[in-house]
């Protein structure tokens, strides 16, 4: 929700959202050289993290309403993959990308992902803290630690942070309220007086939005040279060591009995899980 205050208030919004493998496919871990990776990684076909793409499709929305306000994607992906993605996401809402060249796989530790986030906003020219809101997803499909964006708002100086948001509104006076989860399934409200501030994003509000060829156009004349530019990024791998990288084991224990008490089917299946 947006109030007519916003027309004179122009925002920097600082989208942080990485590439990961479509859902649909099958992911098999295995121990590479490096470490833990998945099967056939560079193979498999990739898209924006869902969480990213709630954050992505708020901000556009955000500064179309907010005249003179710009969006930036910052993403940390390998610049091939992320090429063949952007030719989708840059469809849907105008922004300008700022890739950095690393992997964007879920091993990866938020400590190390983070500061290369941190460090690409710092470069945005004309950076203005005091228009400045990054987003971000709450969750990750890869890196769902939960800490990567609470992080990169830490090494910005901003304080003011707001996980499993669902809602933004801009107050009159250009204050924000945010609607966040928090647990029991239950929602909070929380205000502060303006930028800079990091949300992470669950759901959203808004749905995705259709594919727009001449946004595509537009996008596209920034998002080649952006790609051409990615500085590579070396991501330590021995700040954590992995034991070992499995699928969940699946078990089933199927007996069929007639006539028993809900009591003792209920006591059963305690016993079950307790084992």
């Amino acid at each position: 929700m947006l109030s007519k205050s916003l027309m004179s208030t122009a925002y920097q919004i600082v989208v942080c959202g990485s590439i990961v493998p479509d859902p649909l496919q099958t992911l098999e871990p295995v121990t590479g050289p490096t470490g833990p990776a998945l099967k056939n990684e560079m193979m498999l076909p990739a898209v924006l993290d869902p969480w990213a793409g709630h954050s992505l499709f708020e901000a556009a929305h955000l500064a179309k309403n907010a005249p003179g306000s710009k969006v930036w994607l910052v993403s940390v992906a390998p610049k091939a993959k992320l090429q063949q993605v952007m030719m989708t996401v840059g469809q849907k809402a105008p922004f300008e990308l700022i890739a950095v060249d690393g992997p964007s796989s879920g091993f990866t530790d938020a400590a190390e992902i983070a500061p290369l986030l941190a460090e690409a906003i710092k470069g945005i020219p004309g950076l203005d803290l005091n228009r400045l809101l990054v987003f971000g997803g709450w969750e990750s499909a890869s890196r769902g630690a939960g800490a990567t964006l609470q992080i990169v708002g830490e090494l910005l100086g901003i304080t003011d942070q707001f996980q499993g948001v669902d809602k933004f509104t801009v107050g009159t006076d250009g204050s924000l309220e945010i609607l966040e989860r928090i647990e029991g399934g239950k929602h909070q409200v929380s205000k502060c007086a303006g930028a800079p501030a990091a949300l992470g994003w669950a759901t959203g509000s808004l749905p995705e939005p259709p594919n727009n060829p001449q946004i595509g156009m537009a996008n596209m004349r920034g998002i080649m040279p952006a790609l051409q530019k990615a500085k590579p990024a070396k991501v330590a791998t021995d700040a954590v060591k992995f034991a070992s990288v499995a699928l969940p084991k699946q078990q089933r224990q199927t007996r069929i009995v007639k006539d028993a008490p809900a009591d003792e089917i209920a006591k059963e299946l305690v016993a079950w899980i307790q084992q």
